[in-house]
């Protein structure tokens, strides 16, 4: 078990059973064996053995992403269904809770199934993968999830910063340059809008928007805390200290890595338990407010 004094909550985490491996392209071993670096995880983890991890690392909660990595119909995309994480966070109340995955080309019918996400499998927020669908942020078919999300008053996070190659049968444009989400912050100043991935190489960008917009947030998951820019630990450390929040985007992040390096940061108290913890509780709503 764990002896962190402060127990956190990661903002961004995926369900990488052996079961949901088994159902993604063939792209994603080379990606998390070779790219990530993450060998001993291509195979999958269980949930008991990712439970394990996160009792070792002082993490008491995960968001699960059940993301839509572009539409159906190419050999390189692939969506986790709802169902698969409803299941989850069934099973383990209190520990996981559900994040919505959102695919713009299926339009009403797509916000729809949010909606139902959210309110009959208890959901807590909205997903966005942007370069998948090569339309950047501020795209005009991604707004009425954005709408569909302040009528829910659930959160959207979304990836920020530049994408990787992840399949040579389907390279992807970077859309995600993070100033688009300052037009989305300013048509929506109602929705709960979160940055994941850092929005490197774009991080100082992506903090100038954070600061700038009440409701702009930032997850740092999916790059390894010490290849974090100072300022961004700055900015975690002062003036950001309720705008950042905790994540891995596991198996991408090591669970038990992330938190030991982030703890080799020497975070004053209260913006680390912010940061750790009370920012995604309290944007998330964990805590039933």
């Amino acid at each position: 078990m764990s002896t962190h004094d402060i127990l956190a909550v990661d903002a961004a985490c995926n369900l990488f059973t052996p079961e949901v491996v088994a159902t993604r392209p063939a792209w994603t071993r080379e990606f998390i064996g070779g790219k990530v670096k993450a060998a001993d995880k291509v195979e999958g983890v269980t949930v008991a053995e990712m439970l394990a991890m996160m009792d070792r690392a002082g993490v008491e909660k995960a968001l699960l992403l059940a993301p839509k990595l572009g539409s159906p119909g190419h050999p390189a995309n692939w969506q986790l269904p709802y169902e698969w994480v409803a299941r989850v966070v069934e099973q383990y109340p209190g520990r996981f809770y559900g994040v919505a995955g959102i695919d713009p080309s299926e339009g009403m019918a797509g916000v729809r199934k949010l909606e139902h996400a959210v309110k009959e499998l208890g959901f807590v927020g909205a997903h966005l993968y942007p370069h998948w669908f090569e339309m950047a942020p501020d795209h005009r078919k991604y707004y009425p999830f954005y709408a569909k999300c302040v009528e829910l008053d659930v959160p959207i996070q979304m990836q920020v910063g530049h994408c990787l190659r992840y399949s040579a049968e389907r390279p992807l444009r970077s859309v995600g340059q993070p100033i688009t989400l300052d037009t989305v912050a300013c048509d929506f100043p109602d929705l709960k809008l979160i940055g994941s991935h850092v929005g490197w190489p774009w991080t100082e960008e992506m903090i100038s928007v954070a600061y700038k917009h009440p409701n702009v947030y930032i997850i740092t998951d999916a790059y390894a805390p010490k290849h974090w820019s100072p300022s961004q630990v700055h900015f975690i450390n002062t003036v950001g200290q309720d705008k950042a929040m905790f994540g891995t985007d596991f198996p991408v992040i090591d669970i038990e890595r992330d938190r030991r390096e982030v703890e080799e940061f020497g975070l004053r108290p209260e913006p680390k338990r912010k940061f750790l913890r009370d920012n995604v509780i309290r944007v998330y709503k964990l805590d039933g407010a």
